[in-house]
């Protein structure tokens, strides 16, 4: 299981207490990319990092499926169950579950946002059943 930081333990404390999303990182932000942007599901190809715990995603490649060959680090090497990507129109999206290392179904449902290069979205914690609002930024 995830050891918390003192901050992090607020953060779940107001989580539990509310029973709603909790902001982990900030106001929301649009999710939809520009229209004029043109992305691909290669452009997810690299390591992304979460700035609020330095968790990270690596992405090392992408199959013509959308299959995404990813593992996740929080700070040790921890294999996703599932790892998708999809392209809809200029929306590029990227959706990852954890089975291992205590996550029990934890999710992230991620946009990538070409005028900031960053995937945003939700990351689910099962465990805690609580969604946090994120964005990982490439490293």
């Amino acid at each position: 299981m995830t050891a918390f930081l003192p901050g992090r333990l607020l953060v779940l404390a107001l989580a539990l207490a509310s029973g709603g999303i909790v902001v982990a990182q900030g106001p929301a932000a649009a999710l939809k990319p520009e229209a004029s942007a043109k992305v691909d599901l290669g452009t997810l190809k690299g390591n992304w990092v979460r700035p609020d715990g330095g968790y990270r995603i690596e992405i090392k490649g992408v199959a013509a499926n959308g299959e995404l060959d990813a593992t996740y680090y929080n700070p040790n090497r921890l294999p996703f169950a599932k790892a998708q990507a999809t392209l809809e129109g200029a929306t590029l999206r990227a959706n990852f579950e954890l089975q291992a290392g205590g996550y029990g179904g934890s999710t992230y449902e991620l946009t990538y946002d070409p005028a900031s290069d960053r995937l945003k979205g939700i990351y689910y914690q099962a465990v805690v059943k609580q969604k946090f609002e994120v964005f990982f930024t490439r490293k």
